[in-house]
C-alpha cells in the first residue's frame, strides 16, 4: 500500500454571504504520485488549494503531512512544510525581471547585504537549460508571452525544494512542445517521490498524467478513483451531475453576406499581409500555435495594436481605427484572453463591470448615473448568462473563471457589439461553463451576430466554426472551410 504523503480531513469553508465553498471535504494524496483533481469552476478547488497553501483558513477540519497534524497560518507556513502552489493567475511582478521574480522574498545575500545577483541569475539560467527552455530572463516579465510568464512561475516554484507542488491549470498558455516538457518534468519529479496535485479542465491531461483523480462538486468530493478505472464521460457527468450526450451544441444555419474585410494587414515587426473576410452569422475560428500571430490580429483589428499598412471594411465602409474606442463606436467587442488584466475591472463589481462599455444606456441626462438602470440591465445578464455570484454587487475578482468570463461577454452584449472577437473563450473554463458559451455563441450568430473565434483547442475549433483561418509566425498560411478541415491540414499549416 502507498504511503499517503497529504491528508486534508472533514475541511470545510464558509465566505462572508454565506457562500458555503467546502463542505466536509476529504482529500488524501499519496506520496510521489501524480493526483488529479477536477470539478467545474466554483465547485471549490481553487478555495481547498488556498487553504492548503495558507491563503484562507478553514472553518473545520485537519491538515496532516506525512501523518503529522500541520497548521497553515500563512503562505510561509505553508512553504515551511514544503508546498508550493502554481495558480491559474499568475502572480508575477511585471516590472521585475524573471530572475528577480523566481528568487522574490528570498535572495541570497553576502556578509555586506548585497545581493549575489550574477550567483542566482546563474543558478536560474541553469535551472531553465535544464527544462530545455530558452527565455531571456533580464527583459521585465511584463514584456514575455503569456506562455514564458507560465514557464517562470513553474521554474519559481521548482526551484523550491518542495514535497507537494500544485499545479492549477498549468498548461492553458503553453504550446504543444511545451506540454510534453512539463509532462517530462511532472514524471521526472514523481521518480523523484515529489507529490503533484494536477488541475485542469483538459481531461485528456488527466488520463495522460494522472494516478488518481478526484472529483469536486458545489464544495463536496463526489469521487476519488485509479484514472484507469474511469472515462471521460464518468468524470464529466460527475462534475456536472447529470447525462451528458454531446459536448458541443449543434449548428444548422449558414452564414451571410461579407460584414468585415481585411486586406493587407501589416503591423510592424510581426503581422504580414493578413487578408479574410468575416460573413454576417459566421463564426470564423483561427488556429495555429501560441505565438502565431493569433492575438496579435485580434489586437490589431480592435485598434488595440498599431496598424502600419492595410485596409479594413465594415459593412463596405473603410474604417480605420487608431483606438479601442473608435473600434467599439463601430460595433465591434474583443473577448481577450487574459481576461483579468484586459477583460474586467476586478476591483468593480459584476453590476459595474457590465454597464462600462456602454454608460449611455444607463446614464440619465448624459450626466448622472441611474443606478437602478444600470442594476436591471446586470440583473437581466445575470439571469440570461447563468452567471453564479451571490449579488451583482460581488466584486468579480471573487468570481470562478467561468462566471468572469461571462461577465466579460455580458459587458459586450450590453454593447450591442455586431462584430465579437474572442480570443480563448473557454480558456480555464470547466466542461459545463464551455457547453453554456458554446451556446451562447451559437444563439448570437443565429441573431445576426459575427464571431472570430481564436481558440488553441482544436475539438472546439472543428465543432464550432464554419471556417478555419491558420496562422504560422505573423502569417496566414490559409483558410479551410470547415467540411475539409483535419488535424492534420491544420497542423501541417501551423508548423509551416
Amino acid at each position: 500500500m502507498n504511503e499517503t504523503t497529504l491528508e486534508m480531513v472533514h475541511i470545510s469553508k464558509t465566505f462572508v454571504g454565506g457562500v458555503k465553498a467546502l463542505q466536509d471535504v476529504t482529500f488524501r494524496v499519496e506520496k510521489g504520485s501524480v493526483h488529479g483533481l477536477v470539478g467545474e469552476n466554483g465547485a471549490g478547488k481553487s478555495t481547498l488549494m488556498k487553504i492548503l497553501d495558507g491563503v484562507y483558513r478553514p472553518d473545520e477540519g485537519t491538515i496532516r503531512i506525512d501523518g503529522e497534524p500541520v497548521v497553515m497560518g500563512n503562505t510561509r507556513d505553508a512553504a515551511a512544510a514544503g508546498i508550493s502552489l502554481i495558480f491559474q493567475e499568475l502572480n508575477l511582478v511585471p516590472t521585475l525581471s524573471a530572475v528577480e521574480n523566481a528568487f522574490l522574498g528570498r535572495l541570497t545575500t553576502d556578509r555586506f547585504g548585497f545581493v549575489k545577483w550574477k550567483e542566482q541569475r546563474r543558478k536560474f539560467v541553469s535551472f531553465l537549460d535544464g527544462l530545455d527552455f530558452a527565455l531571456d530572463v533580464d527583459v521585465p516579465v511584463g514584456r514575455l508571452s503569456i506562455a514564458e510568464k507560465q514557464m517562470v512561475e513553474i521554474a519559481k516554484a521548482l526551484l523550491i525544494d518542495s514535497k507537494i507542488l500544485v499545479m492549477d491549470e498549468p498548461t492553458a498558455t503553453l504550446t504543444s512542445n511545451e506540454i510534453d516538457k512539463l509532462f517530462n518534468i511532472i514524471r521526472n519529479l514523481e521518480r523523484h517521490g515529489i507529490t503533484v496535485i494536477y488541475i485542469s479542465h483538459r481531461l485528456e491531461e488527466i488520463f495522460q498524467i494522472c494516478q488518481k483523480v478526484t472529483v469536486l462538486r458545489d464544495g463536496r468530493v463526489i469521487d476519488t478513483t485509479d484514472v484507469s478505472d474511469t472515462s471521460r464521460t464518468e468524470i464529466i457527468e460527475k462534475m456536472v451531475g447529470r447525462k451528458i450526450d454531446v459536448e458541443f451544441p449543434p449548428r444548422d444555419y449558414s452564414p451571410g453576406d461579407a460584414v468585415l474585410e481585411v486586406k493587407d494587414l501589416f503591423t510592424p515587426g510581426f503581422l504580414r499581409d493578413i487578408s479574410f473576410s468575416l460573413r454576417k452569422g459566421e463564426i470564423l475560428g483561427i488556429s495555429g500555435l501560441v505565438g502565431s500571430g493569433r492575438t496579435e490580429v485580434a489586437r490589431a483589428i480592435f485598434g488595440a495594436d498599431k496598424v502600419e499598412k492595410g485596409t479594413m471594411s465594415i459593412n463596405g465602409r473603410n474604417v480605420k481605427f487608431h483606438s479601442t474606442v473608435l473600434a467599439k463606436h463601430n460595433s465591434l467587442g474583443l473577448v481577450p484572453e487574459d481576461r483579468k488584466e484586459e477583460g474586467l475591472a476586478v476591483d468593480f463589481n459584476v453590476s459595474r463591470n457590465i454597464s462600462v462599455t456602454n454608460l449611455s444606456k444607463v446614464v440619465s441626462g448624459k450626466i448622472f448615473l441611474n443606478r437602478r438602470k444600470e442594476q436591471s440591465i446586470a440583473e437581466h445578464y445575470v439571469k440570461e448568462l447563468g452567471i453564479k455570484t451571490p449579488s451583482i454587487f460581488q466584486k468579480v475578482q471573487n468570481l470562478s473563471g467561468g462566471n468572469q468570463q461571462k461577465v466579460v461577454l455580458s459587458k459586450w452584449l450590453h454593447a450591442d457589439a455586431d462584430i465579437l472577437i474572442l480570443d480563448e473563450p473557454t480558456r480555464g473554463i470547466d466542461v459545463g461553463a464551455k457547453f453554456e458559451i458554446y451556446v451562447l455563441m451559437n444563439e448570437l450568430v443565429k441573431r445576426g451576430k459575427s464571431i472570430i473565434m481564436i481558440s488553441s483547442e482544436l475539438p472546439e475549433i472543428f465543432a464550432l466554426s464554419d471556417r478555419i483561418l491558420v496562422m504560422h509566425e505573423g502569417r496566414l498560411k490559409g483558410c479551410v472551410d470547415k467540411d475539409k478541415a483535419t488535424p492534420e491540414i491544420l497542423m501541417e499549416m501551423a508548423i509551416g
